[in-house]
């Protein structure tokens, strides 16, 4: 072997060398990110940008997609954390089930009862509150049950008896979501049992379906019906409907909405880093100053209030979901 080739050798060697102790000393970009923005918490801290653009993915409730408040959040986060947000609509107990199943990297849903079976099955964790709103009875202006000012349990009482005789139909979500079960807990405090309510008539119409058309098969059908008040307003701007609310204020109509991250424990492919980020950036001042504002041009109040922190009983406070709702046309 010639000692010309022997010199390109050493050459080559100490030039592999020379790169391998440079790339010691750079700085990394390891776990796919690379520069950070400003925390969204304005607490100084920063909030990593992944590098490649990374795909999240989220369930959420249906009342979040009907009301577009998502549409306005999701291109926000997106290019906070260059992330694609693949979004599913459903209701909670599907958002859960996904959730258990590792379809997702995070879940939103609004009932306590279940998110916390969920929390102690070890599927969840980093529960944060983020906004609330609260739901209302609609129905026909006129309203022959005569449930107006009536209280929540007082009202499914008159429904049940006034449905018997064939003279109202109530139109149910029957879809397992947070407004489904709510229904069924008003149900239990007017003293009904729920399997009975469900199969006593024709009175009686499982839509299976998201808030928004379960609301317009109600109005199609001039029929009663639980919603969130901000798909109501939302719906009552954009279609006209033609049922109006006839109960609220009480306090069994508070609707808390959750975010949680999936447990990565459970499910080693979630995304547990974004999730946190995503939940962080949900309770933030920002973002909580959004929801606070958010459809306020539209309707005159907001459709959602922020609630973060706010985790003890008796907060939010009474006043803040006893609020009459207004009537608002198109």
């Amino acid at each position: 072997m010639s000692f010309k080739w022997m010199n390109r050798k050493n050459v080559l060697f100490a030039l592999l060398i020379g790169i391998l102790l440079a790339s010691m000393f750079l700085p990394s970009v390891g776990c796919g990110e690379k520069e950070t923005t400003t925390s969204p918490a304005g607490d100084g801290t920063d909030f990593p940008l992944h590098d490649p653009m990374v795909r999240f993915k989220i369930a959420t409730t249906t009342s979040l997609y009907d009301t577009g408040l998502w549409y306005h959040l999701e291109p926000i986060f997106e290019e906070l954390a260059n992330v694609e947000m693949d979004i599913v609509y459903a209701g909670t107990g599907i958002a859960l089930e996904y959730g258990r199943r590792g379809d997702v990297d995070a879940i939103i849903v609004h009932d306590k009862a279940r998110e916390d079976v969920f929390l102690a099955d070890g599927y969840g964790i980093n529960r944060r509150n983020f906004a609330y709103n609260f739901f209302l009875i609609a129905g026909p202006e006129n309203d022959p049950a005569g449930i107006t000012g009536l209280s929540a349990a007082d009202s499914f009482k008159k429904l049940y008896e006034e449905g018997m005789k064939g003279n109202v139909k109530f139109v149910s979500r029957g879809d397992e979501s947070g407004t489904h079960a709510k229904e069924k807990l008003i149900w239990g405090e007017a003293g009904y049992d729920y399997e009975e309510i469900r199969n006593s008539g024709d009175w009686y119409v499982e839509a299976g379906k998201g808030m928004g058309p379960t609301l317009l098969m109600a109005n199609e059908m001039g029929a009663y019906v639980l919603a969130d008040i901000s798909t109501f307003l939302a719906y009552n701007l954009k279609s006209g409907l033609d049922i109006v609310s006839l109960v609220e204020k009480d306090p069994i109509f508070l609707n808390v909405y959750a975010a949680i991250a999936i447990n990565p424990e459970m499910h080693s492919g979630a995304k547990i880093d974004i999730a946190n980020q995503f939940i962080n950036w949900l309770i933030s001042d920002e973002v909580q100053e959004i929801i606070e504002a958010y459809g306020k041009a539209e309707y005159g109040r907001s459709l959602f209030f922020p609630i973060a922190g706010c985790d003890i009983p008796g907060c939010p406070p009474v006043e803040a979901y006893t609020e009459p709702v207004p009537d608002y046309k198109p």
